[in-house]
């Protein structure tokens, strides 16, 4: 009895000491593949986005995100080696609700965090104020934001994914007075930083085309009713109104101006060149006009390329934005390539030079103040419920001129 005992308690060591070995046999290959997969992915190069995501624009910035996304896929794909060692792009995306004070702590956060640039913000409202975070710490910003102001700062971290307003509002006031035979021209913005600096630099163009601005309203990027504004502006006659900021507002105020009887055709920037002001305007979109900076997708130098894969990998059409966020982080990570360096200080000189051919154009480059040398216009108008193009304006080089000249 004591020998099953001693022969029972032998056994049950032995098996113990068995599954241990078995154990220790199947964590060794898999801490070796581990540490294999390590040493493939090599360094991992953090790449911070910023956009609104939630909320009322939460469009602009799915979209935008999309193309930031496929652009770190893509770069990934290629097995990139920046100094001497494999590196992994990864994107960590943030929702800044187009909100200033929300996209100042993101910007914080984003340094805190040590990511090596920045794609965004999306509002030149967010861009500005995150702008000089971002400037502090050295870490390039390459933003979708049009403000004149974003790059007027004097920051050399600072660059754009799209044409300022002070190009696109020029184009667009001389446009209306020589192209629509508009003299009598009201304008309405929401009071951002995009809406109004658009707004103004339209206004400049206008008067310096001839036109008059009979009168100047501004609403909020929140509103929703503007009867009283239309009231206010049907008794002046206009033949164009004009409206610096986003499609939640210009979508409603294109229907109640045809509901309360304006017959002036609503103008507007590229934040309502989109499929949702289509959709939130219905029947009452025909007849808008807007620009949108650089080509028509399908004139783009890789446009139709990426339109086929945009589609495969999201299942959805390019709306507006993703084409400029797939660009930039192109743009931000060929830098690094060059500087053969992911550091901010080594590779900033080398995307303050670049000359990059891309999705949107095929000579990316920046002037003295990061703004985008080869800029364009093109003007769009909604018939048959689709945006169809009317004029493209400028481009590279061609439209260098007012922009330069604005800018003085």
């Amino acid at each position: 009895m004591q020998l099953t005992k001693m022969t029972r308690l032998s056994l049950a060591v032995a098996a113990a000491l068995t599954l241990a070995a078995c154990g220790n046999k199947e964590e060794a290959p898999a801490d070796a593949s581990a540490a294999q997969s390590g040493a493939a992915a090599g360094e991992v190069v953090k790449l911070g986005f910023a956009a609104p995501l939630t909320g009322p624009q939460s469009h602009y910035g799915e979209e935008y995100k999309n193309g930031v996304t496929l652009a770190i896929e893509d770069a990934n794909a290629e097995k990139p080696t920046i100094g001497g060692k494999p590196v992994t792009f990864e994107l960590v995306a943030e929702d800044d609700q187009a909100d200033p004070k929300t996209a100042t702590q993101l910007a914080q956060k984003f340094v805190d965090n040590q990511v090596s640039g920045i794609v965004g913000h999306f509002n030149s409202g967010t861009s500005i104020p995150a702008s000089k975070i971002y400037s502090d710490a050295g870490l390039p910003q390459v933003a979708m934001a049009t403000a004149p102001a974003f790059t007027q700062q004097g920051y050399k971290t600072t660059f754009r994914s799209m044409t300022s307003d002070t190009q696109q509002g020029s184009v667009m006031g001389k446009f209306v007075v020589e192209k629509l035979a508009a003299k009598k021209i009201v304008i309405v913005d929401d009071r951002t930083a995009y809406g109004q600096g658009l707004a103004d630099e339209f206004e400049k163009a206008v008067k310096a085309a001839g036109g008059e601005v009979v009168k100047r309203e501004f609403t909020n990027d929140k509103a929703t009713d503007f009867a009283a504004i239309i009231t206010s502006i049907k008794g002046t006659a206009p033949d164009v109104v004009f409206f610096g900021g986003a499609d939640a507002q210009s979508a409603p105020m294109a229907k109640q101006m045809k509901r309360l009887g304006l017959k002036a055709p609503l103008v507007s920037g590229e934040m309502t060149k989109t499929p949702t002001f289509l959709k939130l305007a219905g029947k009452e979109a025909e007849g808008t006009i807007a620009s949108l900076a650089g080509l028509p997708l399908e004139k783009m130098p890789k446009g139709g390329d990426y339109a086929t894969r945009y589609k495969a990998r999201f299942n959805a059409d390019v709306a507006t934005y993703s084409p400029y966020g797939y660009d930039a982080t192109r743009v931000i990570i060929a830098a690094m390539k060059e500087a053969d360096s992911v550091k901010p200080a080594d590779y900033l000189p080398k995307l303050a030079a670049i000359n990059y051919s891309g999705v949107t154009s095929a000579a990316w480059s920046y002037d003295q103040n990061g703004d985008l040398k080869d800029g364009g216009i093109t003007v769009y108008k909604v018939e048959g419920g689709e945006w169809k193009v009317m004029e493209t304006i400028g481009g590279a080089g061609a439209a260098a001129a007012p922009a330069a000249s604005a800018a003085q």
